[in-house]
């Protein structure tokens, strides 16, 4: 609240008319001619002359008055702001303070002037806060800071400063307020910001690890199922070579033993007819010997490892034309016989597992292999001419025809390979074996393959 100021000019004015008077009435006293009129008139004067002081010396009264009521509102609002107020000088040291900022600090006012700001602050904010006053003084704008104090028998306080110079750079104010909570809440969300993070994580990992678990699940559900069948296959494989063996080779020696037997001299025989009846002999044992090593070449060709892929896949692959009619041609690179017998074993039973389906479903006409060298595989591919099928509806359905896919890729994923098979009407068949060109890439993707199906 605002009070008009006493008017010291007016005052002063009046003290002079006032004196005057007195010195005219001192000179009508020894000498100067009175009249009862003139003392009427300057008793009067003297009259108003009086009033007037007393009605100033009134408002003088009224203005200590409003004067001493202002400073006691402005020493309330100062005392008790809800913010502190220091008064610093360009040290540092605290020249004024009201009671919010000395209850703040935990040091009764009177003891706190004259002590040094920094002393307050906590020493890891000492530097910063040394910064922060020097920029304070150098300039007239305000500068803003947070800091931590470090009073006695307090837990530490965070506070916001708001500092300005003034009088000519001799003093600054600053305004200090408690953000003690606010920085308390800010760790807070910053604690609940990394737990949500990290049960966010948690959740993707839980939502990953039953998605693994339900693949683990499913891929064992195929491992078994994989299993029946090829125990089933085995059991049909023994099924069919004990078949082979009981209505070909058996009867061959059967027939041999026969022969064997009508061999044994008689009168009646003559050397034409011994001659005849060796050779019948022979061609059964010839014919003997042509099905065993079919069977060994099915089961497993001493050609591949003694002589190596191309020659076994030669090899076998005139019996199949002799078998089937259907022409086949192979193309490969020299360099593919020195592959490692369990790579060279692998492209060996896929190819001959696709030329058996060749055989079987394809109708075909002709075949073709090609074995060729990529930067970093090696390409095995069988293309016919034959109908097409659904590939995903075949692989869908329980039987030795889905046995015979799985059995190729199970063969290669267990060399680091991969395996495709690809059916287009009017375009035939295209299998596609591919394994590393090195031992470290079959490795790597040996392992990469055990991950996927885990």
């Amino acid at each position: 609240m605002q009070t008009k100021p006493p008017s010291s000019a007016k005052a002063a004015e009046l003290r002079s008319r006032a004196e005057a008077q007195l010195r005219e009435q001192k000179k009508l006293k020894f000498g100067v001619a009175k009249t009862g009129a003139d003392s009427r008139r300057l008793l009067h004067e003297l009259q108003v002359h009086q009033i007037e002081l007393e009605m100033q010396n009134a408002e003088l009264r009224q203005a200590r008055d409003e004067l001493e009521v202002a400073l006691e509102n402005y020493t309330d609002l100062y005392d008790f702001a809800p913010s502190g107020y220091f008064t610093l000088a360009a040290t540092g040291a605290i020249l004024q303070a009201n009671l919010t900022g000395a209850t703040l600090v935990g040091i009764e006012r009177s003891r706190l002037v004259g002590q040094s700001f920094g002393q307050l602050v906590s020493a890891g904010f000492r530097p910063a806060f040394s910064t922060f006053l020097g920029q304070v003084f150098a300039g007239e704008a305000k500068q803003s800071g947070d800091f931590e104090l470090a009073c006695k028998g307090q837990p530490p306080r965070f506070v916001n400063i708001e500092a300005q110079c003034w009088l000519n750079r001799q003093e600054c104010r600053a305004v200090v307020v408690d953000i003690t909570a606010r920085k308390f809440a800010e760790a807070a969300q910053r604690r609940l910001d990394v737990m949500t993070a990290s049960n966010r994580k948690l959740e993707q990992e839980i939502i990953r690890r039953k998605t693994l678990e339900q693949a683990l699940k499913l891929s064992e559900q195929q491992s078994r199922h994989l299993s029946r069948e090829i125990l089933l296959a085995q059991e049909a494989e023994r099924k069919r070579i004990s078949r082979e063996l009981h209505d070909t080779v058996l009867q061959t020696l059967v027939g041999i033993s026969v022969h064997l037997t009508s061999l044994t001299p008689k009168p009646a025989d003559n050397s034409t007819s011994l001659r005849r009846k060796i050779a019948q002999t022979q061609l059964l044992v010839e014919k003997s010997l042509a099905m065993v090593h079919r069977f060994a070449v099915e089961l497993r060709p001493t050609v591949l490892d003694d002589l190596g892929l191309i020659p076994a896949l030669h090899t076998f692959m005139k019996d199949f034309m002799k078998r089937t009619g259907v022409r086949a041609r192979l193309t490969a690179y020299a360099a593919v016989n020195q592959l490692p017998v369990s790579q060279s074993a692998v492209l060996y039973r896929v190819a001959l597992e696709a030329l058996n389906n060749v055989a079987i479903h394809a109708e075909a006409s002709a075949v073709e292999i090609q074995i060729k060298k990529l930067p970093d595989w090696l390409c095995l591919t069988i293309t016919d001419d034959g109908k097409s099928f659904d590939v995903k509806r075949v692989l869908r359905t329980k039987g030795n025809g889905r046995l015979g896919l799985l059995g190729m890729r199970e063969r290669l994923e267990m060399v680091g390979g991969k395996f495709s098979i690809k059916s287009t009407p009017g375009h035939g068949t295209t299998v596609t074996a591919r394994i590393p060109a090195t031992t470290e890439g079959a490795k790597k993707n040996r392992k990469r393959s055990l991950e996927t199906k885990s």
